[in-house]
């Protein structure tokens, strides 16, 4: 059979736990870049071996980041462009979608949304909160904003967690990706640190939830719902392991629910920290001036 006229973009940085099973599961797409980050390991041979195209980016710490860059300067055969991160893995079923879905962008469909399995402390969880990423994209339909984010202090080249803005219908699959990271714990949480570090900056600026970003049905309404509600941390744990039944996952789902809840908290700890500092920083400048003008 042809293999699936999509162009495939995986980004790395020291990903050589993880890019063998990502790339051998996409071997039935025509086009397959890696993008690394200056990786000090094996990733990019590794990549390279199995047949991956190789670019190098060398992020110079302003806009764009390495997903929009990747946009505009990778020589794509294809109109169709498919994110996928080094610990993500692609299904035959998944694959299989996205090859009758393409219709669809020849006639104008902006994006699709990719649902996906978590393996959490190595177990698939098969209930809980599920992700959804805007990650099949109309590349000349498409954009990743430039958020106000260059001053957060342990965020890196990658655009945060944010859905791009796209021209075109947006829709979302059936079939889904499987997360699975091979990497410790302290990977994990070491990236969350970061992640809410980025979210805590925009909600002080009040910049979350652009209204550009797509969003497929009910999600951009519960989404702003959401963002707007005290106690996250709790109300993310209730959601993931009651109402999404993630206890029937059994200790991995409790787990899960409650690394969730913590990240939630870090974001709330975070901001209070940021506006306190802010404050801080209004009053010291209002003296200045008051004692200037005396």
């Amino acid at each position: 059979m042809q293999k699936i006229p999509v162009s495939v973009v995986v980004m790395t940085k020291n990903e050589e736990r993880n890019i063998a099973k990502c790339l051998k599961a996409l071997v039935e797409f025509d086009e397959v870049f890696v993008v690394d980050s200056n990786s000090t390991d094996a990733t990019c041979a590794m990549a390279t071996a199995l047949g991956a195209r190789v670019s190098n980016f060398q992020w110079n710490g302003k806009y764009p980041k390495k997903k929009q860059w990747c946009l505009e300067q990778l020589p794509f055969s294809h109109p169709v462009v498919l994110y996928v991160d080094a610990d993500e893995e692609m299904t035959p079923a998944l694959a299989a979608e996205i090859r009758d879905v393409l219709p669809r962008f020849a006639a104008g469909a902006g994006g699709a949304f990719v649902p996906f399995d978590y393996v959490f402390c190595g177990k698939k969880l098969e209930h809980g909160h599920r992700v959804y990423k805007l990650a099949l994209l109309a590349r000349d339909q498409s954009r990743f904003l430039d958020y106000d984010d260059l001053d957060v202090a342990h965020m890196w080249e990658v655009e945060g967690h944010y859905q791009p803005q796209v021209q075109g219908e947006t829709f979302a699959l059936r079939q889904r990706m499987v997360h699975n990271d091979h990497d410790s714990l302290f990977h994990y949480f070491d990236k969350h640190n970061r992640y809410s570090d980025w979210e805590a900056n925009l909600r002080t600026k009040g910049l979350m939830n652009d209204p550009r970003e797509a969003n497929v049905g009910a999600r951009a309404l519960l989404k702003r719902i959401f963002q707007a509600l005290p106690f996250k941390a709790p109300i993310s744990f209730l959601h993931s392991y009651v109402f999404k039944l993630g206890f029937l996952d059994g200790k991995a789902g409790y787990d899960y629910a409650v690394a969730r809840a913590m990240y939630y908290w870090q974001i709330r700890i975070k901001t209070e920290e940021l506006q306190k500092a802010r404050l801080a920083q209004e009053d010291t400048q209002a003296d200045t001036v008051a004692g200037a003008a005396k």
